[in-house]
């Protein structure tokens, strides 16, 4: 059995009715794919480098939404996303002036957030059991397709979880996410097979 990794996966609780803030999860934004009028070359409109404050307002829901999968958690992904534009604020020119910052702001939110699964969180835990839901219909289906499959991400080690979120959701290539991950190009293959591998069980089981 395949998994279906949907690009606009709603950062939602379970139970709060699958409506991401700001939007529903039709016009969520998806990853790398700007909407028109959001700056995605690293330039503002005069063609300087882009500036901290038009990265922030065009590309910080994608970064966002990387988050959210990576924690599962709305709030920690909001942390997350904050801590990381913490870390750049101070070298942002040199940054901005190398190209598009988006693939380096990426890297510095991964790397931090596997620095924040090796402390001790009491926060939200997977769990193989979803609540009972009424029939469903189709939209509120494909809701339940998608809570399942987050909480099912929760049940990754955080190295497989970054390895399929990075290569299935960000669409980056292996020896891309390789670079982000800071490890080979094989441990990104093992790291991914093994991730679907363990995500097929727990949609199975589940």
């Amino acid at each position: 059995m395949g998994v279906a990794f949907p690009t606009d996966l709603p950062m939602t609780e379970p139970g709060a009715g699958g409506v991401p803030p700001g939007g529903t999860p039709a016009d969520a934004p998806t990853p790398d794919r700007s909407p028109v009028g959001v700056a995605s070359d690293g330039l503002d409109d005069d063609g300087a480098p882009l500036s901290f404050d038009r990265y922030v307002r065009d590309r910080s829901p994608a970064l966002l939404r990387t988050a959210f999968l990576l924690t599962g958690d709305r709030h920690r992904a909001e942390d997350l996303v904050q801590t990381t534009l913490t870390k750049v604020l101070d070298r942002w020119d040199g940054i901005a002036a190398r190209g598009d910052p988006h693939a380096y702001l990426r890297t510095v939110l991964l790397r931090t957030a596997l620095g924040w699964r090796r402390r001790k969180w009491e926060g939200e835990r997977p769990s193989s059991e979803l609540p009972d839901r009424a029939e469903a219909t189709d939209a509120t289906a494909t809701i339940d397709r998608r809570d399942r499959l987050r909480v099912a991400l929760l049940g990754l080690p955080p190295r497989q979880r970054a390895a399929v979120v990075l290569r299935h959701y960000e669409d980056l290539s292996e020896a891309d996410t390789a670079a982000v991950l800071g490890c080979s190009v094989g441990t990104v293959k093992s790291q991914t097979a093994k991730g679907l591998e363990r995500l097929r069980a727990l949609l199975t089981d589940d």
